[in-house]
Formats: C-alpha cells, structure tokens, sequence
C-alpha cells in the first residue's frame, strides 16, 4: 500500500511540474505576441507619422483635392485611437485604402513627382511598408505557436485554466485581395 501512495504522489509531483512548463511556456509565447504586436504598433506609427509630412507636400500641388487629405486624416486619426489589436488590423486597412486614394492624386500631378521632398518621403513610406510587412510577419509567426500552445494537449488542459485566449492573427486587408488592374494604354 505504501508503493502504491508513492507511485501516486511521483505521478503527481511529474503532472504538477508538466503542468507548471506548460503555463510557464504560454505565459512566454504571450509575451511574446505582446512584444511583436508592440513592434507592429511602432511602425505603424513610424507610418502615421510620415503621412502628415506627406499630405502637406501633396497639397501643395493638390489643392482641390480636399475630400481625400480629409478621409487620410480620419484614417490616421482612427489607426492613432485603437485600443485592440483587432481594431489596429481594421484602422489599417482604412489607412492603406486612404494612401491608395492619396497615391491617385499624386498620379494627376506629374511635377509632384519630380519634388525632391515628396520623392524622399515616399522612399521613407515604401521603407516603413516593407517594415510594417516584416513586423507583421513576425507577429502572425508568434500568434501561430501561441495559439498552437493553447489547442496542443496537455497545454490546453493548462492554457483553459489559467483562462489564456487565442490571439488574432494580422490578416491581409480585403483590397489586397484583389488582382491589381493594370493599363499601359495612358
């Protein structure tokens, strides 16, 4: 009888530490989807911060062009006032629907183009898009084993309670989706 409670409590003493990893495993992987999202904020700010520049040198040129420096600035203004990752990931999306709509205007004013502070700015904004891309890359990398910690048994048992959630992955915004339309007509 006496092997018997001492084959129990080994077995106990082996689930408590297994258990005590797992937590401690997802308490990391949590820090770091934290951390990642903290670096994707970073350059999506960097972003926000550069359009400003770069609307007042489109609006030189672009004066009539109210309604769209209008709609980049509520866009910027919406990215600037999430409080989630979920709502970041939509304000985004409104934000690179806007700098499309801006990069449209630009189209229209060939000695924009030819500026040598538009043309610095946007080798600045084509930069921070490739971060903004890298960082979201390595967010969603850290999303993906988070959230497989919390499906893979015996973590789960764990993960559910000590009450951990799945993580939203940063998905492509709905325009990205679509086939460029391409016209070498003009």
């Amino acid at each position: 009888m006496k092997k018997l409670w001492i084959g129990v409590a080994v077995v106990a003493v082996l689930l408590a530490i297994r258990g005590v990893g797992a937590y401690n495993t997802i308490v990391r992987q949590d820090v770091a989807v934290n951390e990642k999202w903290g670096q994707v904020q970073n350059v999506l700010q960097r972003r926000g911060d550069l359009i400003p520049n770069l609307v007042r040198t489109v609006k030189g040129y672009a004066t009539h062009e109210k309604e769209v420096f209008e709609y980049v600035a509520a866009a910027r203004a919406k990215l600037a006032g999430a409080r989630t990752p979920e709502d970041a990931m939509k304000a985004n999306a409104d934000l690179s629907s806007a700098l499309s709509r801006l990069l449209v205007v630009v189209e229209r004013y060939p000695q924009l183009k030819a500026d040598r502070t538009f043309t610095r700015l946007m080798d600045e904004l084509s930069g921070t898009e490739n971060r903004i891309s890298v960082e979201r890359m390595r967010y969603n990398e850290a999303v993906r084993a988070y959230n497989t910690s919390l499906r893979v048994f015996p973590d789960n048992l764990v993960a559910g309670a000590a009450g951990f959630r799945p993580k939203p992955f940063f998905e492509a915004e709905g325009a990205a989706k679509e086939v460029p339309k391409v016209d070498f007509g003009k």
